[in-house]
Order: C-alpha cells, then sequence, then structure tokens
C-alpha cells in the first residue's frame, strides 16, 4: 500500500526556496507569475506549463532539459522522505506538522484502502491526466491522513525529525525541512504509514487522475502521498469561507425565511466576526454574513430545528456538518437575492472576505467555522461526499520537493 521509492531531486538544496510552489489548484493567475519569475526552474513550470494544446509537451521538453543539465537527479536507492512544515497560526502560535512522502498504490475507492470525501470534476481531471501522460512524473504529492492507532508512524517520524534535516526551504509563510530515509528504516516507516486505510485530504483529482492512468499504463502503478497522522499537533482544517457575487440585494426577505430555524443578531462594530464565530461554535451550527452598508449579522441554528428537507438529510454525516446546512439555507437563497449573474466564490482569508463585501467586489460573504477532521474522516467512512470546498487543510503540501517518475 505505502512504500519507498527512488525519488527525483532538485540537485541544488540551497535553491529550493525559489524552486517550491504551492499545489496546482491553489496558485492563481498573479502567484503563478511571480513564482515563474522566481527561479527558471521552479516547478511552476511544470505543473502549470504556459501555451494553449502544446502545454503539455513543452512541460515534458523542459522536465526532459532539467534532467540532462542535472537540475533534478533521481536518488540511488529507495527512500521515503519525511517532511516537517512549521507555520504560525492567527493567534500568533507556531505550529508543526510531520509527514512523510512515499509511494501510494493507486487503485480503485472501491478496494476501501483509500477513502475519498470530495466529489471530483472532469475538467481538471483531463487537465491532470494530459500533463501525466505528456511528463510521466508526478511533481506533487497529495496530502494523505492514516489514523495511526498504535502511535508508530508518530514515533518513527519523531525519531527521524530529532536529527538535523538534509534540506530547508521557505515557502509562503512556511518553514519546510526535509530528511531522506533509507534502508530498514525506510521500510518500517512505509509500513507504519499504510497499517490502514488512507483517507485524502488534499489532491483528490490527483488520485484519481493517477487511477485513470493506470487504466493505460499499468506499470503506473504508485503516485506521490504525504501521509499525516491523525493524531499530529500541526493537522489543522481552515473554514472556506463563501462569497456570493452578484446584485448587493436588499436581504430582509431572504432573513424573514431564516428565522424560523436562526437566531439572528446584528454585531456591534468593536464585535470581531472571526471571534464571534468561535463563540458560537460550541452552541451549534453557526455563520456569518458580511454585507455591504451594514454591520455583519450573525445567525445561530435554532435548537430541534426542523432540517428533514435538507439535500443531504438521508446522510447522517453530510447533513450534520455546518457547512452542509450554511450552503443549503443561508448560502443558497443570498444566491437568488443577487440576479441573474449571481455566482459563488470560495476563500479561507476571513479577511479577504470583508475586502471583497466592503469594496463592492461581493455582494455578500458567508463566514463560518471549519469542520473538524473526524468529521472528514466520517464522511469518507460513510462513503459519502461532502459539499464543494467544505475544508481547506493548511498548509498544503509543497510542489517539487520530489518527483516520482512513472514510465510504464
Amino acid at each position: 500500500m505505502v512504500t519507498p521509492f527512488a525519488g527525483e531531486r532538485y540537485v541544488d538544496g540551497e535553491k529550493l526556496s525559489d524552486r517550491l510552489a504551492p499545489p496546482y489548484d491553489a496558485i492563481p493567475a498573479k502567484l503563478r507569475g511571480e513564482l515563474a519569475a522566481r527561479d527558471p526552474h521552479n516547478i511552476v513550470h511544470l505543473i502549470l506549463p504556459e501555451g494553449n494544446e502544446d502545454k503539455y509537451d513543452r512541460a515534458a521538453l523542459l522536465l526532459k532539459d532539467w534532467r540532462a543539465a542535472k537540475v533534478l537527479q533521481q536518488d540511488g536507492e529507495d527512500s521515503v522522505y519525511v517532511v516537517e512544515q512549521a507555520f504560525d497560526q492567527a493567534e500568533g502560535q507556531t505550529l508543526t506538522r510531520t509527514g512523510v512522502i512515499a509511494a501510494i498504490a493507486v487503485e480503485p475507492f472501491s478496494r476501501g484502502r483509500v477513502k475519498p470525501h470530495e466529489k471530483t470534476h472532469a475538467e481538471p481531471k483531463a487537465d491532470r491526466l494530459a500533463l501525466l501522460d505528456s511528463t510521466k512524473t508526478m511533481c506533487e504529492a497529495l496530502l494523505m491522513l492514516a489514523r495511526d492507532e498504535n502511535g508508530e508512524l508518530s514515533q518513527r517520524l519523531a525519531e527521524v525529525v530529532s536529527h538535523e534535516p538534509q534540506v530547508r526551504a521557505h515557502l509562503g509563510g512556511v518553514d519546510v525541512a526535509m530528511w531522506q530515509v533509507v534502508g530498514a528504516r525506510a521500510t518500517a516507516l512505509a509500513n507504519a504509514a499504510g497499517a490502514a486505510a488512507l483517507y485524502i485530504a488534499d489532491g483528490h483529482h490527483r488520485y484519481e487522475t493517477a487511477v485513470a492512468y493506470r487504466k493505460v499504463n499499468p506499470a503506473a502503478d504508485r503516485t506521490l502521498g504525504t501521509v499525516v497522522a491523525l493524531g499530529d499537533p500541526g493537522l489543522k482544517v481552515l473554514p472556506t469561507h463563501r462569497l456570493v457575487y452578484g446584485e448587493a440585494a436588499d436581504i430582509d426577505g431572504m432573513l424573514s425565511g431564516c428565522r424560523d430555524r436562526f437566531h439572528v443578531h446584528e454585531l456591534s462594530q468593536d464585535v470581531s466576526s472571526t471571534d464571534h464565530l468561535v463563540e458560537l461554535e460550541d452552541r451549534g451550527t453557526a455563520c456569518i454574513i458580511v454585507r455591504p452598508g451594514g454591520n455583519p449579522l450573525a445567525l445561530l441554528l435554532k435548537a430541534g430545528a426542523k432540517l428533514g428537507d435538507l439535500q443531504f438529510a438521508n446522510e447522517p454525516t453530510v447533513a450534520s456538518l455546518d457547512v452542509a446546512r450554511i450552503d443549503e439555507l443561508v448560502v443558497k437563497p443570498l444566491l437568488a437575492t443577487a440576479g441573474e449573474g449571481a455566482r459563488l466564490g470560495y476563500s479561507a482569508d476571513p479577511k479577504e472576505v470583508v475586502r471583497e463585501v466592503v469594496h463592492g467586489a461581493a455582494a455578500f460573504g458567508v463566514m463560518l467555522n471549519p469542520t473538524s477532521v473526524e468529521q472528514v474522516l466520517a464522511v469518507a467512512d460513510a462513503g459519502s461526499v461532502m459539499p464543494q470546498k467544505a475544508t481547506f487543510f493548511s498548509p498544503k503540501v509543497p510542489s517539487g520537493l520530489v518527483l516520482l517518475g512513472c514510465e510504464g
């Protein structure tokens, strides 16, 4: 299920900070330009190649050139790679998340050893498949979770990070350190990581792309995964807030329909929306509506409110989620008030939500509390899928730390 592999890495570790990038789907156009300009060998040139129909072939040629120039080089023995990411929370606390990058068996979800929680879409999978078919290389590691019920994975990771790392880098406010582990220790770490089912936290489209690629290339039976133990203190899920774009219509009518289910009150100017959401978290499903020309509104679901008409009412693990309830009962009605051109956007940054509304770019913002990691796993175990953009695992696993060739 989880095995060591001979990874391909950047030879010059001193330049690694300039050559890493977030996952492809977390790179807006402006950031892509900044990363590309940072270093001609930044991994963004491969994972988001420029061009039209020829962009995938261009990525393959570029990768070939980098290999010929010894920018990238394959390790001489099978290894796993322990990666530690240190980051600051908004409250000022520094957290560290530790995982192991290894080769993950590619197989259908029906086998039950890899569990998803998101619905995927055809367009991004077609894009990733075309890139993979051209480059024959996995450049990005999925983020995967292991329950680690006996604590062996956590213990083995702690032993590795007690030593000085071979490589250090920095990306987007996150300090990255990495260790190469070989031999019997690598096998033991891989076995601990794959002792039970793995849950996809980030990278559903990439995993399903690997499954599709294996169907026509049977030898390509592995993909890259960063496996993190469920009890890791740095394993955090941020909420993905909603932005309603369109006309900033009067929402009084929409709110009158909500009052049967929600307590609604206006926040005073000196109350922080994010702090107030935290206060409401233990009291039940809640959200904050950011609106133009008025103070934010706090909505708290009433005890005993009837939810049987929710879209996911017959899927208890999904229907219990704040994000599912708020999407159905608040976000959809807001979209209905925002005119014919209404559309939905997403952001994990509460400041961006406020900024978009205050500056008139968005009609409304809806801020949420996060979904817990255990809720994510419960949905996966039930074979259900969460609403779109229900979670934001942070920090993202950097692309370009280790590459996996999948010739075959």
